[in-house]
């Protein structure tokens, strides 16, 4: 089974745009990994959102 190429692009952009984080550091993560990150900074997120 592959993960879908427009996913994994919408990851990287994710993680890339929030963390600054060059694109092959963001491609060495583990897929599970990159999933925890973009949870992580979908909590930063909503969690400024409702501070602002």
């Amino acid at each position: 089974m592959t993960y879908a190429t427009d996913r994994l692009h919408e990851e990287i952009a994710y993680v890339a745009y929030h963390f600054h984080w060059p694109l092959d550091d963001i491609l060495d993560l583990e897929h599970d990994d990159r999933r925890r990150y973009t949870g992580h900074i979908a909590s930063l997120v909503t969690r400024g959102g409702a501070e602002g």
